[in-house]
């Protein structure tokens, strides 16, 4: 065997490499290619070698005792890891892993049947034993890579939802804080417009809170009501008139037509948009208008925000979106705002676009489907 595995060693990778062109969702590069199957033909070849010329030591230094059973890997163990990693990041399942070095058995079976090349039984165990160490190398290190993975999405998955609920608290606590402050030095009681602020600045905080609590026990999103466009950007205004007083801007609120409806979860639209206003407000240049408006085109409803930022540097603006990617210096924030902004609008199959103006700002432009009040 180890002669004919040395004539036909050209032969043996291409019908492995043509067999591994066939299967789906395999992207492999030349140099991918040669670490895998080849590095183990080698180490077979060698294994033989050493078993004819009685020398056991050497054969399990180099394939590994038959079953396993090695406290250390042997020489072909540390190439299966690192070959069982690689077919990981190429998308492979586990039993295609298998199926990777059954290839190279198929491919000595069949070239050997077509020449009428016959093996010893010792032969063949040793062929299954490479194998058998091999590919129970080879699963170890795809089980344990591919569990590593899972865990590490699974720990940011929830970094992020942890994220999200720390963000909108304090820019519910910071619209609280703006509202009592408002009522202290204005000697106003809580019955009106700013008391009623700082009510619905708490109830969001309650209902965040609740939220996150019924998302652990089941994690089902709900659909929202259908709501006037109209009272949701009155409601916007109001709490953003703060900020804006704080940030020493002006905030310029276009008319909205009274039947135009949106339908989606209130809360986590209007947290959304207070995100996109509260952001103007931090990058605009000081004594600068900000614009909100909401209209209906076609079968959306757009609701745009536009700054006085000055404009955006090139190739910005997707990555606004990223998660804890943060644009300023001011580094309190998570650099969450916009990233939760979009997955709360797209939840309610909506989009989140932001446009530069050169030289003026940028606009955000949030798109949902156009309901009617009618």
């Amino acid at each position: 065997m180890r002669n004919f595995l040395t004539n036909n060693r050209e032969e043996l990778i291409s019908r492995c490499k043509s067999k591994v062109a066939l299967r789906p969702r395999r992207a492999a590069t030349e140099h991918q290619l040669s670490n895998g199957i080849p590095l183990f033909l080698e180490q077979l070849i060698r294994t033989l070698a050493a078993e004819e010329g009685d020398r056991p030591a050497e054969s399990i230094l180099i394939s590994g005792p038959s079953g396993g059973g090695s406290l250390a890997l042997s020489e072909m163990g540390v190439t299966a890891t690192a070959h069982g990693k690689e077919l990981l990041n190429l998308g492979y399942t586990i039993d295609q892993v298998v199926h990777d070095y059954g290839d190279l058995c198929q491919a000595i079976t069949d070239l050997a049947f077509e020449r009428d090349a016959p093996f010893a039984v010792g032969e063949f165990r040793t062929l299954n034993r490479c194998l058998d160490n091999a590919i129970a190398d080879a699963v170890t290190e795809f089980s344990f890579q591919r569990d590593t993975q899972i865990a590490r999405q699974q720990n940011l998955d929830a970094t992020e939802r942890f994220g999200f609920l720390v963000h909108e608290l304090r820019n519910s606590l910071g619209t609280a804080t703006l509202a009592i402050h408002a009522l202290e030095l204005g000697n106003m009681t809580v019955g009106g417009a700013t008391g009623t602020v700082l009510k619905r600045s708490l109830s969001a905080m309650g209902n965040l809170i609740s939220r996150a609590l019924a998302d652990v026990r089941s994690g089902t999103p709900q659909q929202g009501p259908t709501f006037s466009a109209a009272l949701f950007i009155q409601e916007a205004q109001t709490s953003a008139q703060l900020v804006a007083t704080a940030a020493g801007c002006a905030l310029r609120v276009s008319s909205v037509d009274p039947l135009l409806a949106i339908r989606g979860n209130r809360e986590l639209l209007l947290a959304a948009l207070a995100n996109l206003l509260q952001n103007a407000f931090k990058f605009s240049h000081p004594c600068t208008d900000i614009a909100l408006k909401a209209y209906g085109l076609g079968e959306h409803v757009l609701i745009e925000v536009e700054d006085r930022c000055g404009g955006l540097p090139p190739g910005i603006a997707e990555k606004m979106f990223l998660p804890f990617n943060q644009h300023s210096h001011d580094r309190s924030g998570l650099g969450l705002g916009l990233s939760i902004a979009r997955q709360s609008i797209e939840a309610d199959f909506g989009t989140l676009t932001v446009r530069d103006v050169p030289g003026t700002g940028c606009v955000f432009t949030i798109s949902l489907p156009r309901h009617s009040l009618q």
